[in-house]
């Protein structure tokens, strides 16, 4: 590979710029890549792609410190989907499938496309990143954390239930951080003078993948399938996520929860105020949909606080301060 052999040559036969996929497997080249950088100083004219965090970010920090831009990018969001007309018009198809660009741009489907992501994934980024003899063990610790999906994240039950010890428990749920396959949503830190929950609660980057990891193979198995809500919720929390990583921003997303489990699903917090979301998959609007949302609004001082609701419904209208948004609209309150 050239990036390892000659890595001067390489960067000196590309003077207007270079696109390095996967960086991470070479990260030798970052040293001779600061002094390029130094000697041109044109913005955006080498970009480093990887699919996991780790080597990526050690390699930029050791040699490219102050001299580049961090942007994740995470499955297609609804409004891409939407801008391009290939958003499905039904929840269900939208959960099953998920967002992963070659379930969009291909003519594949989910059962023939996910074991394979699946597979080449556990053998590509897990075995650089550890050393895991037991691959079936890691892909029955993957399929129990979707079966988690939207929960608190208990490490000593999981742990239990996959027969491993805590520490790689640990472990493995930071690698499926790095390699983009989960997302650990943390507490906000306001207690209003309440007990506060501290442990964060587990998300999948697509619901696709977690669907597939589930055992779910047909869209209409969803209808009436128990993690329908876990998975709805989960759509709505990457969608956020999504929106903040593609216009650059941190992901100042949190839920809250206090000791007696009153939650409220979403926190929003841009530094001057704090914008409360709650999440609901069904398709009627019931009156206890808004009841922790506006327990929520008095205990944090502005019972009139704008808030919002999603749910899996198809009309929107506002209850007092609260929005009520039906899932297809939330491509516009992702940018909040």
């Amino acid at each position: 590979m050239l990036a390892e052999s000659d890595p001067r040559g390489l960067l000196a036969g590309y003077p207007d710029g270079l696109i390095l996929d996967e960086a991470q497997r070479s990260t030798q080249i970052f040293s001779y890549l600061q002094s390029f950088v130094d000697d041109h100083l044109v913005p955006g004219k080498y970009v480093l792609t990887g699919s996991q965090q780790f080597g990526l970010m050690s390699g930029i920090t050791q040699s490219l410190a102050g001299r580049a831009g961090m942007i994740q990018l995470l499955p297609f969001a609804m409004d891409e989907l939407k801008s391009a007309d290939k958003l499905p018009d039904a929840l269900n198809r939208l959960m099953f499938y998920g967002m992963y660009p070659p379930l969009y741009d291909r003519d594949l489907a989910p059962a023939d496309w996910f074991p394979a992501y699946v597979n080449t994934y556990i053998e590509r980024d897990v075995r650089q990143l550890i050393n895991i003899r037991d691959l079936s063990a890691f892909q029955r610790f993957i399929r129990m954390c979707a079966a988690r999906t939207g929960q608190l994240l208990n490490l000593s039950s999981l742990a239990s239930d996959c027969g491993i010890t805590h520490n790689t428990a640990a472990a493995w749920i930071s690698v499926l951080e790095a390699s983009y396959i989960i997302f650990l949503l943390r507490p906000h830190f306001s207690n209003f003078n309440k007990r506060m929950v501290k442990t964060p609660k587990l998300y999948f980057l697509d619901t696709g993948l977690a669907a597939w990891l589930l055992g779910i193979r047909e869209q209409e198995q969803l209808t009436f399938h128990a993690q329908r809500g876990a998975l709805f919720e989960n759509l709505v929390v990457t969608e956020f996520l999504k929106g903040r990583f593609n216009k650059g921003q941190q992901a100042d997303l949190y839920f809250w929860r206090d000791s007696k489990g009153l939650e409220v699903d979403l926190v929003l917090d841009d530094g001057s105020s704090l914008k409360p979301v709650e999440i609901k998959s069904g398709q009627t609007v019931a009156p206890d949909f808004m009841t922790s949302i506006r327990k929520w609004c008095e205990i944090s001082g502005a019972p009139n606080r704008p808030a919002w609701l999603v749910y899996g419904g198809t009309t929107g209208h506002a209850n007092g301060n609260i929005t009520i948004v039906p899932w297809s609209e939330l491509t516009r309150l992702a940018t909040l």
